[in-house]
């Protein structure tokens, strides 16, 4: 694992949910500088909230975090945040769609279809990261990042606010990684 760093990958995908909110801004705030590949957040949240997520995040962030529109194309040094009440679909050709298709395990936006996607497009070049959340969504698409030779990375279960995220996506497949917050960071700035 010592020769693993995020120069080896095109895209980070991160998704979280309940007890997650510090940690992505940890990891924001502590981002590598120069990053030269986008990163892709998909979080639970509120959907009839539409302002006060993103500002939140934008304030700990190194980089602009941005809720992309229908067919924006994905660029590098970028931070993409799913929209509230909308799936986050990567295609081929290196964009976005989005979606209002019905919930997946009561969410939408859909941590697995995020990761399924993304993990179709950029195969074994993609960092797939679950923190905490309280429901199994992320676990079904941590297992394609996995089977299409991305690199996996879960929260620390002891360390998750909430636990069954984490759990969840451990017992579905081999995760590669099993780090605390700060191990996360480390592994980032690698």
């Amino acid at each position: 694992m010592d020769q693993v760093t995020i120069n080896n990958f095109r895209a980070i995908v991160i998704g979280g949910s309940a007890g997650s909110f510090p940690v992505i801004s940890e990891i924001l705030l502590n981002l590598p500088k120069g990053l030269n590949i986008p990163v892709i957040l998909c979080l639970h949240r509120l959907k009839h909230i539409r302002h006060g997520f993103i500002e939140a995040l934008n304030l700990k962030s190194k980089y602009m975090v941005c809720e992309p529109e229908d067919k924006e194309k994905i660029l590098p040094g970028k931070v993409y945040l799913a929209p509230s009440n909308y799936h986050l679909y990567v295609e081929l050709g290196n964009t976005f769609a989005l979606s209002t298709e019905e919930m997946v395990k009561y969410s939408r936006p859909s941590i697995d279809l995020t990761f399924e996607t993304a993990s179709y497009v950029y195969k074994d070049k993609l960092i797939g990261i679950i923190l905490s959340g309280a429901n199994s969504d992320g676990a079904d698409g941590i297992k394609k990042v996995k089977d299409r030779g991305g690199f996996t990375i879960v929260q620390n279960p002891s360390e998750a606010s909430i636990k069954t995220m984490p759990e969840a996506a451990l017992k579905t497949t081999e995760i590669d990684l099993v780090l605390n917050t700060k191990e996360i960071i480390n592994f980032l700035n690698r």
